[in-house]
């Protein structure tokens, strides 16, 4: 009988547990099915995440806002946004120099100086320098431009009599941020420190000097000196402390007039525009090169043959090249010269004494010219895109003589990689084409002036070529996506140099 009761009890109970597991499985499917509706699930909103944040770019360019012989006004920094090119700031720099006896409204000086004359960043991208040709030097920081105001720039004298012809900046082991600013009429270097002021340290007697060579945390720099018609000669410039090195001064060709230093240091490259050469020394060793100490570069350009007078140059490191811009004759059209310039083999193993990261060897296929690309007439000036695809050049074309207009300028793009010019963008100097950005008249796809420097930056969506001119108040802007006109800033004076923060 006890079995029995115990039997029907656990039938119960396990009646009474199915008939739970129904309820709650009924309960469950009332839930999901909401009375017969469709169940949707519910889906809570994202942001969505767009690409990261790009460093902030400026163009920064110089202008002289008075023509000579008018009453002097100060010179001009116009700050540009190169993510919309909108102007953000234009604080005054210096005014003009009086003009000489010679120097009136109808009698231009011999020559005939500007001022400023001159621009520089350094590689940070955080400070700017200008040299004026009245013997002045300005220093002003480049990271806030709507808060930078004309009384915030530092003004500083040079030697006196001294007109400064150009200025360059490295961060030296020794010294941190230094700047030369060759002065040919002292055969001088004037070189400033940063971490004093800034203030002149020392005059460095070089004769003649035209341009000072180097790198940021370089071993030592070079300071290029040229009569204009014998061979030239390179003084080493030590920078612990900074001093000439005048027992290892190094020859090179006739009437140096620009170089360019690799950014690891290894070799400096200096162009020779009389000798229409490249001499290549060594920088560790302080001398000409072992295995290429000169890289002639061609006379003979698409069937025209001519000197190839060497101006300008610009590296390509993503590439191992470096590329040169041939001036020509002035009257022809000018040419590009892609050079490669490797270093140490990369299969070389590194225990290779020959591949020393100090002081490396050449590698296969050192100084040969890869191709020479025609270009414009008077080509100035050269800026290599930092992702190494394309190199932009500006042609200035040949200046008005007289009453009778010259050749217009022109903007020449280069495809690095195989070597020909993929697009020319005019320039025209008419003063009611260039008078303005828009309206009757206007030539809003075209270059404005004639063409003296431009600097060329990478970006996203696209990248951004800035080319200011000596003859014309409007900076113009390239976009490098389709490498047509994009707009014209204007500077309210005359182009003097154009300038980006960062590549």
């Amino acid at each position: 009988m006890r079995v029995a009761e115990l039997k029907q009890v656990a039938g119960q109970q396990s009646r009474r547990r199915s008939a739970g597991f129904l309820m709650v499985g009924f309960a469950v499917t009332l839930a999901v099915c909401g009375c017969g509706n469709t169940y949707r699930p519910v889906v809570s909103a994202i942001n969505p995440v767009g690409p990261a944040g790009q460093p902030t770019k400026y163009a920064v360019a110089v202008s002289n806002t008075t023509p000579y012989g008018s009453t002097p006004t100060p010179g001009l920094l116009t700050f540009v946004d190169v993510s919309g090119d909108t102007i953000l700031s234009t604080p005054s720099i210096l005014p003009f120099p009086a003009p000489t006896t010679a120097g009136t409204a109808t009698v231009a000086p011999a020559p005939t100086y500007v001022n400023p004359n001159n621009f520089a960043i350094n590689s940070s991208g955080s400070e700017g320098f200008v040299v004026n040709s009245s013997g002045t030097f300005n220093l002003f920081g480049l990271s806030n431009p709507t808060g930078l105001l004309t009384q915030n720039i530092v003004q500083t004298t040079l030697a006196q009599n001294a007109v400064p012809n150009g200025i360059q900046t490295f961060s030296l082991p020794s010294t941190g941020t230094t700047i030369f600013v060759p002065q040919p009429s002292l055969s001088q270097i004037a070189e400033l420190e940063l971490s004093t002021g800034p203030s002149l340290l020392q005059n460095l007697a070089v004769p003649n000097p035209v341009y000072t060579v180097g790198t940021d945390s370089a071993q030592r720099v070079y300071a290029i000196s040229s009569n204009g018609t014998g061979n030239g000669t390179v003084y080493p410039i030590e920078n612990s402390p900074v001093s000439i090195d005048t027992g290892n001064l190094i020859a090179v060709g006739v009437n140096p007039v620009y170089g360019i230093m690799t950014t690891d240091g290894n070799r400096a490259f200096i162009l020779n525009k009389g000798s229409g050469t490249v001499s290549v020394i060594n920088v560790p060793n302080n001398a000409l090169d072992a295995g290429v100490q000169t890289i002639t570069l061609p006379t003979t350009v698409a069937g025209l043959t001519s000197a190839p007078n060497p101006v300008w140059a610009d590296l390509s490191t993503v590439n191992a090249e470096m590329v040169v811009l041939n001036q020509g004759d002035g009257v022809h059209n000018g040419s590009l010269s892609i050079i490669s310039i490797p270093l140490c083999n990369s299969n070389t193993p590194v225990t290779n004494p020959n591949c020393n990261t100090a002081n490396p060897i050449d590698a296969a296929g050192f100084g040969t010219i890869v191709a020479t690309v025609p270009v414009g007439i008077n080509p100035t000036m050269v800026s290599v895109l930092a992702d190494g695809s394309r190199a932009y050049v500006v042609n200035s074309g040949i200046l008005p003589t007289g009453t009778s207009a010259g050749v217009e300028g022109s903007v020449s793009v280069v495809n690095l990689i195989e070597g020909v010019v993929t697009a020319t963008i005019p320039a025209t100097s008419s003063p009611a084409n260039t008078l303005n950005i828009s309206g009757a008249g206007s030539a809003p796809t075209e270059i404005y002036g004639h063409p003296n420097t431009i600097a060329a930056t990478t970006g996203s969506p696209t990248g951004k070529v800035y080319v200011t001119s000596t003859d014309n108040k409007y900076m113009t802007v390239i976009e490098t996506d389709t490498d047509t006109v994009d707009t014209h800033i204007s500077l309210q004076g005359l182009g003097i140099r154009v300038l980006v923060t960062l590549k």
